[in-house]
């Protein structure tokens, strides 16, 4: 059996992103046994991968706050017990960054990743074997497939398949939107009156709209607009393969450019992309199901837009 670690530890839209790579690399390399390297927030939706066989979870996020303290010391010794308890035949670091490639050259094995004009960081391209050329003018699923396939292999082939399977999830009588109005960077946030209009749209015609939050901030949002808007709810926070499932069950997803709006597009559920601040070019969503992508960095969508494009997926 082949032994093959993907290093892809953040954020949640670039782990989303990954996912294609690593359902045609199961695809490919089917004697392969596939292990991933993640962030411990995001490891609950990786291991909702079908083709995953391991998860490994650190948590620098946390670690880097008490970097010194002896209990994160230890922690981050087991996570390095964890990786090193296996060699392996490739690894894969997709995430090209100093901290991502040091990590790779902790592990035991042979490793491939970008070279020094295909990342962000050109110094992490001196911690691999291996170094590929790979054009940074591709969306980054695409720049994701194109590496594992150049270090496995393989030539990519097809649409970019996620490996999830939405089904298992969604019911067949579903009336209820999610609405993904949170964003860490204030410049995406789409205005409260603006989710205050469209709620109101999508309540007159019987959706119930479901509000998700990740901070006490998001919370309070979430809580202002559900309290004027009939049948919206604000649900209690919930790990983050709970959170793929309401998504996945949802009938319509309306969402910022946030890491849950890709997890929208994965599952192929009916999405319209909101985008203000940022451009949806080389990381907007990709996906097989209805969808729509709406403004960019210097262009924010109206609700009449959002209505429209709304309308318009639903067919």
């Amino acid at each position: 059996m082949t032994d093959i670690l993907f290093i892809k530890t953040s954020s949640l839209g670039d782990v989303i992103h990954h996912m294609p790579a690593v359902t045609e690399t199961a695809r490919q390399r089917p004697e392969a046994r596939l292990s991933w390297l993640v962030e411990e927030a995001f490891a609950p939706l990786v291991r909702m991968h079908p083709a995953v066989s391991e998860v490994i979870p650190v948590a620098w996020r946390r670690w880097r706050k008490s970097l010194y303290a002896p209990a994160t010391l230890a922690e981050i010794a087991g996570s390095l017990r964890a990786m090193r308890a296996r060699r392996y035949d490739e690894i894969v670091d997709s995430q090209g960054l100093l901290r991502s490639a040091t990590i790779a050259r902790l592990a035991r094995g042979h490793r491939q990743g970008y070279d020094r004009d295909s990342i962000r960081e050109p110094l992490a391209s001196m911690f691999y074997d291996v170094r590929h050329r790979v054009s940074r003018n591709l969306h980054a699923i695409s720049r994701n497939r194109m590496l594992t396939a150049l270090a496995l292999g393989y030539a990519p082939q097809g649409a970019p398949d996620y490996g999830f399977d939405r089904k298992r999830f969604a019911a067949p009588d579903a009336r209820y939107a999610v609405l993904l109005h949170a964003t860490a960077r204030p410049e995406k946030q789409w205005t409260e009156e603006n989710w205050l209009a469209l709620g109101a749209t999508l309540a007159r015609r019987g959706l119930d709209l479901v509000l998700p939050w990740g901070n006490e901030a998001e919370r309070a949002r979430s809580e202002r607009i559900a309290e004027r808007v009939v049948g919206a709810r604000v649900p209690p926070r919930a790990p983050l393969d709970e959170v793929a499932k309401l998504i996945a069950g949802a009938q319509l997803v309306v969402g910022v450019d946030t890491g849950l709006m890709h997890l929208a597009a994965a599952f192929g559920v009916p999405l319209v992309a909101i985008f203000c601040g940022s451009n949806p070019g080389l990381t907007g969503p990709v996906g097989s199901g209805p969808l729509a992508v709406l403004g960019g960095e210097d262009e924010t969508p109206s609700v009449a837009a959002v209505k429209k494009a709304i309308a318009t997926i639903e067919g």
